[in-house]
């Protein structure tokens, strides 16, 4: 069984530490599962054979993101709630695109548009040399004075990480003297290899300070944790006769603090959702459900069912399940004849593309080629159930290129050789440039949400039929550029010999 995930501490445990995270890996499903060793790391491994993953060592990294990055994406999507970035400005880049996509997310959600509220204590040469706490306590006022938020989250960062900055004592004190949740997050972008620790840092805090500890329970509401997706969960939920909770991108504090009193956990991929709800039912007794993503049938009628028995509404799920599978079954029937013979490319995190593997296979879109940005062999409920990878060999089979590559272009390149395909599906869009390159249209999934459910399936059915029909365009511009690579890179066919030979 897993460990109990400790809250008595103020920072989170890596996710390579906690629960053996790679960034780079090359073989199939099928190999990698086997290596995973699901059931025996969430039994704690011991001497158990196979428990140790290993992974590829490349000497360079081209490019990626960090855990203090994902911490702005998630507490600096919290509605009335203010992020204060202790960095140098240059952490504070990322604003600029999540403003637009924070905008872009409260539109869709029905909510006020505004703009995100971060603010960055532009840390510079002096204030590592002696500490920069007076600008922390000037950048808290500050916030408070602007916009007298409901909580003040802060994030830590390399350069206050080096100096040993006292972030903690710091919010306590300020804590005490302003009356609101100040909640430091422990998210040096060298703290973990790979950034979706970041995600655990903010809930981890949030967990901490803001979940009300005696909570007085709501039978019928349900979190779900997700990013800044449309919303596909209320009217899904509504037929099981369920409330949503949308937690964190988006949420109030009052959403937040209210978590403990939901009747189940769910959410729409592992690498998000495995800590969050994991504390949730250890620490506050609300029940994850355990059962594959909502995603393709057999996903969604799982999910569905789970959700269903620890609420105790078999009855309207089998109905619900029963009328959705008769509505969406012909225009699926339809789109797989004008699909037939597609094959696609999956590149996103490392869950959502089981997910969106399992989908295309709905689709019968020959998928033998996925790229992910990392690989948990374990989440944190230790439960098989959850077992994603699991889940998708056994209900629909291998994948024969199977890559772990944390967002490293050059590695994609050779990626796509290996199997050249017709489309490529993305999630974070830095790749999609070299794709295009290639005459391969992608399409960059900013609604994370597409292929949820029975609809999920048509939804990303015809987003491929959409891109499908700009291939003239991808193709002009492979004729009209030129590879950023050297010619003896793009006649290499290993995307890993530089982590294989080190003499090169």
């Amino acid at each position: 069984m897993q460990k109990k995930i400790n809250l008595d501490i103020s920072e989170v445990q890596p996710r390579e530490q906690r629960l053996g995270t790679i960034i780079a890996w090359d073989g199939d499903i099928e190999e990698l599962h086997r290596q995973s060793n699901f059931a025996g790391r969430a039994a704690g491994c011991g001497s158990g054979k196979g428990c140790r993953l290993c992974e590829l060592q490349g000497p360079f990294s081209q490019g990626s993101v960090c855990s203090e990055q994902m911490v702005e994406c998630q507490a600096g999507n919290v509605r009335d709630a203010v992020l204060i970035q202790h960095a140098p400005i240059g952490c504070g880049a990322g604003q600029v695109p999540y403003n637009s996509i924070y905008r872009n997310g409260l539109a869709m959600r029905g909510h006020k548009v505004e703009n995100i509220r971060i603010i960055n204590t532009n840390l510079g040469e002096d204030d590592v040399v002696f500490g920069a706490a007076d600008k922390l306590r000037s950048a808290i006022d500050s916030a408070w004075t602007r916009y007298e938020p409901k909580a003040i989250f802060i994030a830590t960062s390399c350069a206050t990480g080096i100096i040993g900055e006292d972030v903690e004592s710091i919010a306590r004190e300020k804590q005490e003297e302003i009356g609101v949740p100040i909640i430091p997050m422990a998210c040096e972008g060298f703290r973990s290899k790979h950034w979706s620790t970041g995600f655990d840092a903010t809930q981890h805090g949030i967990l901490r300070q803001l979940v009300r500890k005696n909570p007085k329970k709501q039978e019928d509401l349900v979190n779900v944790i997700n990013l800044w997706g449309s919303d596909v969960f209320t009217p899904m939920l509504a037929n099981l006769n369920l409330r949503v909770n949308y937690v964190i991108d988006l949420a109030s504090v009052e959403d937040l603090a209210k978590m403990s009193e939901a009747a189940a956990t769910v959410g729409f991929c592992y690498t998000l959702s495995s800590y969050l709800a994991a504390a949730l039912e250890q620490h506050f007794g609300v029940p994850e459900v355990k059962a594959p993503m909502p995603y393709g049938f057999a996903g969604t009628d799982a999910w569905l069912r789970e959700l269903a028995r620890v609420t105790h509404r078999e009855e309207l799920a089998e109905k619900y399940i029963e009328n959705e599978h008769k509505r969406v079954l012909p225009r699926i029937a339809e789109l797989k004849e004008k699909l037939k013979g597609i094959k696609g490319y999956v590149a996103t995190g490392s869950a959502y593309s089981h997910g969106l593997i399992q989908v295309l296979r709905e689709l019968d879109v020959e998928v033998n080629g996925s790229l992910v940005f990392h690989h948990d062999p374990v989440y944190d409920s230790g439960d098989e159930k959850e077992d994603s990878l699991g889940h998708l060999l056994k209900n629909y089979g291998n994948v024969e290129n199977f890559h772990v590559s944390n967002r490293q272009q050059y590695q994609l390149y050779a990626f796509l050789q290996k199997v050249h395909p017709d489309f490529m599906l993305i999630r974070h869009n830095g790749l999609a440039p070299l794709a295009s390159r290639l005459g391969i249209p992608a399409a960059p999934l900013g609604d994370e949400h597409i292929a949820i459910g029975y609809q999920g399936i048509i939804n990303l059915g015809e987003t491929i039929l959409d891109i499908l029909a700009r291939k003239k365009f991808h193709n002009s511009i492979k004729a009209h550029v030129k590879l950023p690579y050297t010619d003896w890179w793009i006649k290499q066919k290993d995307p890993y010999i530089l982590a294989r030979q080190n003499k090169i």
